[in-house]
């Protein structure tokens, strides 16, 4: 202790009072941190990320190719029917099968559009709680809270909007021809899976796999964090 004591005196002495004094300010200042942040600035930080990360990813989905052309959340040939799809491309319909692909993509595209709302709602019913538990939560805990929250919800508002969506693009015939045809070849099991029930859990998971990357970029990277209460706020958890 004596030791320090005297390194504390040695650099007092060999600085000026001004300098001293400038030292203890910025040293006081490094102990108050960042500025403090209320609970409703929390809230509204919280709810100001999650509309805009809702609003970036709904609108990157809803353009044409949102879904299609993205390897990571594309909606493929249902997989539990798979042999149905090797077997119309082993006789001939390849360019049937993937002009269904498409037409299942262009329906969640057209979906995701009117998905926005649905989300937006759940944000405003954030409570404060939540709000600090997802600030100080992991990288995609905003996400997962609008998953916990919304999800069942969701499905019952979304799932006609996918089946118009899919009627309006025409996949349900599509389907419907495929595995009609399909189902006419001798002594292959008959299928008829429910075409809605697999777009609409796809659909979703594309959704909120876009929202996850719009969180992810608020937290990761400053230049995301667009206005000062994102900056405060998400300054915060660093």
């Amino acid at each position: 202790m004596s030791k320090i004591l005297t390194i504390i005196l040695v650099i007092a002495c060999a600085c000026s009072s001004t300098q001293i004094n400038q030292a203890l300010t910025e040293a006081s200042k490094s102990l108050e941190g960042a500025p403090q942040l209320t609970t409703a600035e929390v809230g509204d930080g919280l709810r100001e990320a999650l509309i805009k990360g809702v609003s970036n990813g709904t609108a990157q989905l809803s353009a044409t190719d949102g879904y299609f052309k993205n390897p990571q959340i594309k909606i493929p040939f249902p997989p539990d029917v798979k042999n149905v799809e090797d077997k119309l491309r082993q006789i001939g319909m390849g360019n049937d099968v993937d002009r269904f692909v498409m037409t299942l993509n262009r329906g969640a595209e057209d979906a995701a559009a009117q998905a926005k709302p649905i989300f937006i709602d759940a944000v405003t019913k954030m409570t404060i709680d939540d709000a600090w538990t997802i600030l100080k939560g992991q990288p995609d805990a905003a996400t997962q809270y609008l998953k916990r929250t919304t999800s069942t919800s969701l499905k019952a508002k979304f799932k006609p909007v996918i089946q118009n969506s899919l009627d309006k693009v025409s996949a349900t015939k599509y389907y419907g021809d495929i595995v009609t045809t399909y189902n006419r070849i001798p002594f292959v099991d008959k299928v008829n899976p429910d075409l809605n029930e697999y777009a609409t859990d796809l659909a979703m998971q594309g959704l909120f796999a876009m929202i996850a990357n719009e969180e992810k970029k608020i937290r990761d990277n400053p230049v995301e964090r667009t206005t000062d209460l994102l900056k405060k706020v998400f300054g915060y958890q660093n």
